[in-house]
């Protein structure tokens, strides 16, 4: 069941956006994100969360994503519009760990075929692994537009060993009703995560990356 009280939600949202819009415009379409602390949790003792959900309203349509793929899939690639690197420019990276960190951090997600995914410990060591950004798999019977689209919607939780996590749930070119069902969606997962649900959680603030932050709980 939701704490969150609707009406203070939906308002946060609008006096949120305003400021965005209308008080301090920027020049880039900036990013709305939850910000949440948690309470009565030791991460050092405590099993530590994980999970992923994806959203109603796609929170991050510019998200960077790199296809690692086979002939069809690069080909396939490079008609969306896609960044896309084929097995010969993968070996030219000659296992590197500087430039293999610097492909990691280039991109926030990855996709690879079948046939490159089973190459890639090989071809690149553990670098894209360690940065938490190995590729998710990308078979031949599913569409690869959908697939990046899924990407993009797509919000994770990890808790490391602090008690505050960041997560984007849409951008400021997105309606209230947009923002507010994903914000929903959200809480309702994080909550669902947590051992003692609602009792772990101190605040939940959300905020433009530009903004100040408003809290909802």
């Amino acid at each position: 069941m939701s704490k969150l009280s609707g009406d203070a939600l939906r308002e946060s949202i609008n006096t949120m956006l305003a400021y965005s819009k209308d008080t301090k415009k920027r020049g880039f379409t900036e990013t709305v994100e939850l910000q949440i602390g948690l309470k009565n949790y030791d991460p050092q003792k405590d099993k530590r969360f994980s999970g992923s959900v994806k959203l109603p309203s796609m929170p991050r349509p510019k998200m960077s994503i790199c296809v690692l793929g086979d002939a069809q899939h690069i080909e396939e690639a490079t008609k969306l519009g896609i960044d896309c690197m084929d097995v010969e420019a993968l070996k030219k990276l000659n296992k590197n760990k500087k430039l293999i960190k610097k492909l990691a951090r280039k991109y926030k997600a990855f996709l690879a075929s079948e046939a490159v995914i089973k190459q890639i410990p090989r071809l690149l060591g553990p670098g894209l692994n360690k940065a938490g950004k190995f590729p998710a798999l990308l078979t031949h019977s599913e569409s690869m537009d959908n697939k990046v689209k899924e990407i993009r919607s797509t919000i994770k939780f990890q808790l490391k060993k602090v008690l505050c996590l960041g997560v984007a749930v849409g951008h400021v070119e997105m309606t209230t009703p947009e923002l507010f069902t994903n914000v929903q969606v959200t809480v309702n997962f994080l909550v669902s995560l947590l051992k003692k649900n609602w009792q772990n959680i101190r605040s939940l603030n959300i905020k433009t990356s530009m903004g100040p932050p408003h809290r909802i709980y």
